[in-house]
């Protein structure tokens, strides 16, 4: 790191008390993590972490993951035909969930009907969650509620392996959603792996709605489509979530899973 007359830099001297140093107006602790940032991550330790508490850089570096971007990483996927029930609903509540402007009134009135179209395309073999508990690994900060999450399996009385993709809802901002969904996918893989259930690849995807972004974890590597995909486009978003979750069934299919 590049030395400044103004830098200052948190140091722990032999009395053991802590002396600040920021550096070009941004204060670090070392290994690149801001004041801020272990800020965040003592009270998240001290009241319990949970995917909300995470960034992408402490996932990075707790989790040993590396990230990619490629743009239109998903975009080879085939469009798919929508049911008039779902076109209906958009068309009639959409534009209310818009003019509400909240995150529960788009995901209830624009995102779950999507998902919902999803499942009913899917069918059978596969389950979706909403608003569920998902805690996988406390001590890691692996717990929470996720907004979404689709299961290869038919049962929806409890959540079973493998779990296939997770989709946070964020009102008006994808990018901070990214770093939570990522936790929850992070969780899966974990929560497949242990119990006997693994596949190669977890997906995720958040979405305001009417942006939607997608992204998938196999082993450590994280691969983040940097283009948007839009409602408008409603056809081509269902048939991404499609073609994500007939990959990982014939994953699972090929590793002897469900």
């Amino acid at each position: 790191m590049k030395a400044l007359d103004n830098d200052r830099r948190i140091t722990r001297s032999v009395d053991g008390h802590a002396h600040l140093l920021a550096v070009g107006g941004q204060r670090s602790v070392g290994h690149g993590i801001t004041v801020p940032e272990q800020v965040r991550r003592l009270e998240g330790e001290s009241r319990g972490m949970a995917y909300n508490d995470f960034t992408l850089e402490m996932l990075i570096e707790q989790f040993d993951l590396e990230v990619r971007e490629q743009s239109d990483l998903f975009g080879s996927l085939p469009s798919v035909p929508i049911s008039d029930l779902l076109r209906q609903s958009l068309q009639e509540y959409a534009p209310f969930a818009l003019e509400i402007g909240t995150e529960k009134a788009r995901s209830e009135f624009i995102i779950a009907p999507v998902l919902a179209e999803v499942r009913r395309q899917l069918q059978p073999g596969i389950s979706l969650f909403s608003g569920v508990e998902f805690s996988v690994d406390a001590s890691r900060g692996l717990r929470g509620v996720c907004d979404f999450l689709f299961s290869l399996s038919p049962l929806q009385l409890t959540i079973q392996a493998p779990v296939v993709s997770v989709v946070e809802a964020k009102n008006d901002n994808i990018k901070a959603g990214i770093s939570q969904c990522l936790a929850e996918m992070v969780a899966a893989q974990l929560f497949n792996k242990t119990r006997g259930n693994p596949i190669k690849t977890v997906y995720g995807a958040v979405t305001t709605g009417t942006n939607w972004k997608f992204m998938s974890l196999t082993e450590a590597v994280v691969m983040v489509d940097t283009s948007e995909y839009y409602l408008m486009e409603i056809e081509r978003v269902v048939g991404i979530l499609v073609g994500l979750a007939r990959e990982a069934r014939e994953q699972a299919l090929s590793t002897g899973g469900k």
